[in-house]
């Protein structure tokens, strides 16, 4: 049974049509709604104040495909094993100390994805953007599906006919909402923006040319692709109210990992894409809709992206299929400001590399965004594990959001109540750590390139 929804004056037991727009690289403070002073997000910030916005929302992890797995399967990166783009090392191998754990690139067929369970509760059901997981949405529960990079003419975030990609992929999406008619249906709109290359959208230009930097954030083709998806946004509400279906749609904004590090700043949070500080997985989630309960307030409950699934499935009415689902519904906190899903630990696992950005300023080492590690939070506390070497850092998320106090050694009971989480999280999930040396690891060619890339780093902050 759909949930019982309020439109107008008459109340109505219908299943809600649920769109998700889903960013690539938006970082957390990147709409305006969340702090931006230079990027304008005038659709997203009217979604927030007739929303609810989730201040502690996590993607599951620091880069596109693991993050899109977990979404789309319900289940932590153990249980799929997608861990990055590909399955290759990346990196310099001499910089490596351990063997990564390759995974896989393609989430397999007997995972049941939410769009199958939606399928089978009625639902017509479209993908439109970036898949990044195998050979084809349509595969995997999608009626209709327009892969970005996919369109005749594609060219990075230009459409078939020079038109700014985000755009296009709008227009299919609002194609798909019109021609649905009365059957219920779910939009899955996975923007490539923000992702690099950087692209303007360039009727923009102008505007941020001339506006005032702000101290956050000051990139001018950054903030043309941030209002492309805010442009879609406000497009697709538009279509949604004159079909008369707003009152009967969830939107739910999310996105996929932390921001672009060389291009924006997610400050007070450390890190960006890549890394397992909260900079790169602490990203914006706005839900919006007739359920949402008390619109405009914040809720500061950690979730997390396979929280989405079960959600989904409570919004639909939809069965939960026979496997394992590691998320919660969210649905008891959009129905009510005072409900709370409990004491939960949330995970990462990340058992392979992830190469620098040029410049870097915000990362465990010079060298790599991020090495094997795992990472739980528990409650305030939020505990890392790096296999290279065994380091353990602990840090109080309440009184340090930034993760610059180590309370490590100030607090072993600590530590080790949560690393016995994780390791007992890991041996549930039956999760690949990697422990087997790299034969082609030089600790001495590794010093020398960290040397080298701090003189480097020191010269271009000077």
């Amino acid at each position: 049974m759909g949930l019982l929804l309020h439109g107008g004056s008459e109340a109505r037991s219908e299943q809600p049509n649920i769109l998700i727009v889903y960013a690539d690289d938006l970082g957390w403070k990147d709409p305006a709604f969340m702090g931006s002073d230079f990027y304008e997000t005038p659709h997203l910030d009217r979604l927030a104040k007739e929303g609810i916005v989730f201040s502690d929302a996590y993607s599951c992890a620091a880069n596109c495909a693991p993050a899109r797995a977990c979404l789309l399967s319900g289940q932590y990166s153990p249980r799929h094993e997608i861990y990055n783009v590909g399955t290759r090392p990346r990196g310099k191998a001499e910089h490596r100390r351990l063997e990564h754990i390759e995974g896989t690139k393609n989430l397999r067929q007997d995972i049941v994805t939410w769009a199958e369970a939606l399928q089978q509760a009625g639902y017509r059901t479209g993908m439109f953007g970036k898949w990044h997981l195998g050979p084809s949405p349509k595969e995997q529960g999608f009626d209709v599906a327009v892969e970005h990079n996919k369109l005749p003419g594609f060219k990075a975030h230009v459409g078939p006919n020079g038109e700014c990609l985000a755009d296009v992929l709008t227009d299919k999406a609002i194609e798909f909402i019109k021609e649905s008619g009365k059957q219920p249906w779910c939009v899955y709109l996975a923007h490539y923006a923000v992702h690099v290359p950087l692209q303007p959208k360039k009727e923009h230009l102008p505007k941020y040319r001339e506006k005032k930097p702000g101290k956050l954030h000051d990139h001018v083709v950054m903030a043309t692709m941030v209002q492309s998806i805010d442009d879609g946004v406000g497009r697709l509400l538009e279509t949604l109210d004159e079909l008369g279906e707003r009152d009967n749609t969830v939107v739910i904004f999310f996105s996929d990992n932390g921001g672009y590090g060389p291009a924006t700043d997610m400050d007070p949070l450390w890190g960006y894409k890549g890394t397992y500080y909260e900079g790169g997985i602490r990203v914006p989630l706005v839900v919006n809709g007739p359920i949402v309960a008390e619109p405009g307030r914040t809720c500061a409950e950690p979730v997390i992206g396979v929280d989405l699934y079960p959600t989904l499935l409570d919004l639909a009415g939809a069965t939960a299929p026979d496997q394992p689902l590691d998320g919660k519904s969210l649905v008891p906190l959009l129905k009510d400001g005072k409900a709370s899903l409990g004491a939960r630990p949330l995970f990462w696992h990340f058992p392979a590399y992830l190469e620098s950005y040029s410049i870097y300023d915000e990362q465990r080492d010079p060298l790599f965004r991020s090495r094997p590690c795992s990472v739980v939070r528990m409650g305030d506390y939020k505990l890392h594990e790096y296999f290279e070497d065994g380091g353990l850092e602990l840090y109080n998320l309440r009184d340090d959001i930034r993760e610059r106090n180590d309370l490590a050694s100030a607090m072993p009971e600590k530590v080790r109540e949560m690393h016995e989480a994780l390791k007992s999280w890991r041996k549930e999930l039956r999760a690949a750590v990697p422990n087997a040396s790299n034969p082609e690891f030089d600790p001495e060619a590794e010093a020398r390139a960290i040397k080298k890339s701090e003189r480097k780093q020191d010269a271009k902050t000077s």
